[in-house]
């Protein structure tokens, strides 16, 4: 494996990489970080917290100059990564004294108007800075590297022609940098309109999957709760996250944790950047250990040492279930994947089955487990369970012809 000072990288950069305990650069920053030197453009896939950030940072700080205007711009398709972008790129660059600001909605525009003609790296998501762009309270002439984090992203959340829009205001003359945790098609489309002969690099994923176990259980809908509570309260584990599809599922599963003595704290799009900032900082802090969330966690965010990943519902697209998974089983340490599957699961179980049949998922033995009386909660009124806590009455609705194999026919 290459060293940091192989990469043709400046004295001050490398004592400062050095300073932030990066020994060894990482599969994705040994592959991209000479080609981004070298002022190429670069398409790059790679899982969260595999160090992407600090492969682009490399260029941007080595490239980036102070008080000679806004000179890199980073997109992110959420507001906590370009928090998290912005703040790894400080560390990375506090021996140079660079502006380095992030701009994103939810909160007031009129700070960011003040800091942007001081800045010389703005981290940005898409909405907010196409705004900017039509108040003109942003110059993007000077730009010369341009980068998209988490681009698939991007096209799931339906920024892309926001993005767009945004990469042709920029000079053409520039360096162009696609990052993403899956290089689609439609990846590969968007480089074909803004790069010039990019270099393609992928790195392996960073699970192990010798130490990820994944399991289901098969449960009525009404019964999916009290099931989650007794596996949360029964497991040995560290971090837990558990996903849900909506915003109102995720609040409602949240409340009823709670209400059943498990710390649990709910995080999704529909909450304010503050709460989101300040949820996650207890989650990282470990001041709680339950994490219930939409996909928006899914992607881009640093999070360690989770130990379990808790499928309430199943993600209808099979890419996030993999993003999910791969919040455990990071670095060498055990993982496990637990999956609740009731009758609307089963279409999108089978989806990620069929496309990753690598995957071995086991079929968990039905167990007893104490019945719980939901919280109602604003539109989710959270019926009561009714039925028994055992399942084996249930058998003849979730036996053989529900049953999954990772093996497929």
């Amino acid at each position: 494996m290459k060293v940091f000072e192989n990469f043709g990288l400046s004295h001050t950069l490398l004592e400062t990489i050095k300073k932030l305990g990066f020994d060894k650069p990482t599969e994705i920053q040994e592959q991209s970080i000479p080609y981004i030197m070298e002022g190429k453009d670069v398409i790059g896939e790679s899982a969260t917290g595999s160090g992407k950030t600090l492969a682009f940072g490399c260029g941007i700080v080595d490239k980036v100059f102070p008080k000679k205007g806004l000179q890199a711009l980073i997109l992110t398709p959420t507001r906590e990564l370009a928090e998290q972008v912005k703040d790894s790129l400080k560390q990375l660059a506090k021996n140079k004294n660079l502006n380095i600001i992030s701009i994103y909605g939810g909160v007031s525009i009129g700070n960011q108007i003040d800091m942007l003609p001081k800045s010389e790296v703005v981290i940005a998501t898409p909405g907010r800075l196409l705004d900017h762009l039509q108040r003109k309270t942003i110059n993007l002439s000077q730009v010369k590297l341009v980068v998209l984090d988490e681009a698939d992203r991007m096209f799931d959340m339906g920024f892309i022609e926001d993005v767009e829009k945004i990469i042709r205001a920029c000079p053409s003359k520039r360096q162009t940098l696609f990052f993403s945790a899956t290089i689609s098609p439609r990846i590969i489309n968007l480089s074909r309109k803004y790069m010039v002969h990019p270099v393609k690099v992928f790195a392996k994923n960073m699970v192990d999957p010798t130490k990820l176990k994944q399991v289901y259980y098969q449960v009525l809908k009404n019964l999916k709760l009290s099931l989650l509570t007794h596996l949360l309260n029964n497991e040995k584990s560290g971090l837990v996250m558990v996903f849900c599809n909506t915003r109102i599922n995720t609040d409602f599963v949240a409340k009823n944790l709670k209400a059943n003595d498990i710390d649990a704290i709910p995080i999704h799009g529909g909450l304010s950047q503050n709460k989101r900032t300040y949820t996650m900082g207890l989650f990282n802090k470990e001041k709680v250990g339950v994490l219930v969330c939409t996909d928006v966690a899914s992607r881009g965010l640093h999070v360690e040492n989770v130990s379990h990943i808790y499928n309430y519902e199943i993600p209808k697209d099979p890419k996030d279930y993999v993003h999910r998974i791969g919040r455990t089983a990071r670095a060498g340490h055990e993982g496990k994947v637990v999956n609740l599957l009731s009758d609307n699961d089963y279409g999108s179980f089978s989806n990620i089955l069929s496309e990753y049949r690598m995957f071995k998922i086991e079929r968990m033995k039905n167990i007893d487990f104490k019945r719980i009386s939901p919280v109602k909660q604003g539109r989710e009124r959270g019926r009561n369970e009714r039925s028994s806590s055992n399942f084996s009455e249930n058998r003849s609705r979730f036996g053989q012809k529900k049953r999954f194999s990772h093996k497929r026919r």
